[in-house]
């Protein structure tokens, strides 16, 4: 959840679609890396504090390229103000370096699958 509609200082009607943008942000971190960027907290509560109160989760440096870090620092801005808004995140670089490739997803599964199935047993 957004730290907008998190705080108890803000002002919860303020909120609107930029919150969703957040939401994609920490989508992304996660897909990116396998885990969730918030982890070392001991409970929700923590957790929400860590959302208001922390600075933005950051992809490592060494591990993603900076248009992808980006994308990830320009949808996770703090302050909602400053957040991207939908077109801004069509228009971003690596939206833009994307949008022509396509994936059959069917294909692409049944490859994992059979990867994640092994060998054939042998046929003796």
């Amino acid at each position: 959840m957004a730290p907008e509609r998190i705080d108890p200082q803000g002002n919860p009607g303020e909120y609107n679609i930029k919150s969703d943008v957040w939401s994609l942000g920490i989508s992304l971190i996660e897909m990116a890396t396998g885990n969730f960027p918030y982890s070392t907290w001991g409970s929700p509560f923590e957790q929400l504090k860590q959302v208001v109160k922390d600075d933005p989760p950051r992809l490592r440096s060494d591990d993603f390229g900076d248009v992808f870090k980006n994308l990830i620092i320009a949808c996770l801005q703090k302050n909602f103000q400053n957040r991207y808004n939908y077109e801004q995140l069509l228009n971003h670089p690596f939206i833009q370096e994307h949008t022509e490739k396509t994936t059959d997803v069917a294909t692409f599964v049944s490859e994992i699958l059979d990867l994640a199935a092994g060998p054939p047993p042998p046929t003796n």
